[in-house]
């Protein structure tokens, strides 16, 4: 109730001050007729004293002369991915599972498999690891059955997710 209160007067005054705007320019301008309509001219109207030469007068606060610094700062861009390039081979998998991606920036890396109900079954790797392209294999033999599941590689916050079938 308050809030609309609030609302209904801050537009009233912001109406008020544009009406009060457009008469306080208009009434330095003169008006013409025409055929067309009434074009506003920008010289002042000769009868009337104008009381001030400009109608706006704006005072600028004087310049000062800025400090300058040598420090480098980085700016982390939002679309810089952490991780990237993730690709598993061969797929579907017989015996052995090959992951290769790209670290940007050096991070905790965990490589689950899950199953098709989120179900973790096995953590592969949970390691920190050093930025650049990183390449990672893992021998099955006979630990998951016939199937599809999940790869779930999480680094910091990002995570990608990569279906592999299991023959």
């Amino acid at each position: 109730m308050r809030q609309n209160s609030t609302f209904r007067r801050s537009g009233v005054i912001i109406i008020a001050i544009a009406i009060f705007m457009s008469f306080a320019f208009s009434d330095a301008m003169s008006y013409q007729k025409t055929d067309t309509g009434i074009l506003r001219l920008l010289k002042p109207h000769p009868n009337k004293t104008v009381l001030f030469k400009n109608n706006l007068h704006l005072v600028l606060p004087p310049i000062r002369p800025a400090v300058i610094s040598t420090t480098k700062v980085s700016v982390a861009r939002s679309d810089d991915k952490l991780l990237s390039n993730v690709s598993v081979y061969p797929n579907p998998v017989t015996d052995q599972i090959n992951l290769k991606y790209d670290i940007s920036r050096a991070s905790t890396v965990t490589i689950k498999v899950v199953d098709v109900l989120g179900n973790e079954l096995v953590t592969l790797y949970n390691q920190r690891t050093e930025p650049g392209e990183r390449t990672f294999s893992y021998s099955l033999n006979s630990k998951l059955s016939k199937g599809f599941y999940f790869l779930r590689i999480v680094a910091g916050t990002e995570s990608v997710i990569k279906r592999i079938s299991v023959l």
